[in-house]
């Protein structure tokens, strides 16, 4: 069985390992063992910055820093960090196109207990709609470690999505090259294409290798940067296999299904799923049970593909 280990943890490992090799500061509101940027701050104290319970005003204090010309990463809850300082993010951020990046954590469901006022299923969609702005979404520990190195390189704001669910792990560590842009064919296939972000990555296999023993032969594609997003290879597929399927921890409303049908309509003839929070809030309970609730699992997105082409 894979290694099970939250996509937080590779972000906060990225950056204490990092601070060594690049200059860059990093900022948390009060979260920092929780994001994983205490990492960071056991390394490299003298870069590191606690503002508080105070996400708006953190924000626009990395503007300010990032406009001195050092890359800032900022880290909270992906509902305080992203919805409380969305105002920040779009005119002192985005709108001067600066180096802030954002470490967005226990976004989805997967927060758990912590129930719907902290479960954010709608920041990709938010974050979306802005000018120039990079949204990573890691499948696993291994490409939210990478994915930090990668968000330090592009030039602008970058939008990390990660959660406090331990899922399971893809990539191998040693081997896997992440490359901003560009969605990875994890698995080929003919009949359906199932286009996965985040921790449905790793359900997206299972739902695969479920098809297989009832001879649906599944493509699934790591869709990690939801903007830019790789329209080439998402045409490329649903030209293929004529069905796709999206499949994300996030509402079906603006977010990954989103963009794919956007990019399905533009470019070709083929019939899409949604497969995420559908248009209604979390619950509180403990995170695995909420994935089966939301059958986001493995095995109710193979029976949701099953009907899907008609099985």
């Amino acid at each position: 069985m894979a290694e099970k280990k939250a996509t937080r943890m590779g972000y906060g490992e990225a950056l204490a390992d990092l601070g060594s090799k690049y200059d860059f500061f990093v900022m948390d509101a009060d979260l920092s063992k929780s994001t994983m940027t205490d990492l960071f701050r056991q390394k490299h104290p003298d870069r590191f910055f606690n503002s508080g319970i105070a996400e708006a005003n953190m924000m626009s204090v990395a503007a300010g820093m990032a406009s001195t010309g050092t890359p800032v990463f900022v880290s909270s809850f992906a509902m305080f960090v992203c919805e409380r300082a969305f105002e920040q993010i779009r005119n002192s951020v985005a709108y001067p196109h600066l180096n802030v990046k954002i470490g967005a954590s226990h976004a989805g469901i997967t927060v758990g207990e912590d129930g719907a006022t902290h479960q954010c299923n709608e920041d990709i969609a938010l974050i979306r709609s802005l000018p120039g702005v990079t949204i990573i979404n890691p499948a696993d520990a291994v490409e939210a470690y990478a994915a930090v190195e990668a968000a330090l390189k592009i030039d602008g704001p970058v939008y990390l999505r990660l959660g406090r669910y331990a899922v399971p792990t893809v990539f191998d560590k040693e081997t896997y090259e992440f490359r901003p842009g560009e969605a990875v064919v994890l698995e080929d296939g003919s009949d359906v294409a199932i286009m996965a972000t985040g921790i449905m990555v790793a359900e997206a296999l299972e739902a695969r290798r479920l098809l297989k023993e009832e001879g649906i032969d599944a493509a699934v594609i790591n869709v990690h940067t939801i903007k830019p997003l790789d329209k080439d290879t998402i045409v490329k597929y649903a030209e293929k296999c004529k069905y796709v399927v999206t499949a994300e921890e996030h509402s079906i409303i603006g977010g990954l299904g989103s963009a794919v049908c956007e990019a399905v309509a533009e470019s070709c003839d083929a019939r899409v799923l949604r497969i995420g929070i559908n248009d209604e809030f979390g619950h509180s309970g403990p995170a695995g049970e909420l994935i089966n609730q939301f059958e986001l699992n493995g095995a109710a997105v193979a029976e949701k593909i099953k009907k899907f082409l008609g099985k």
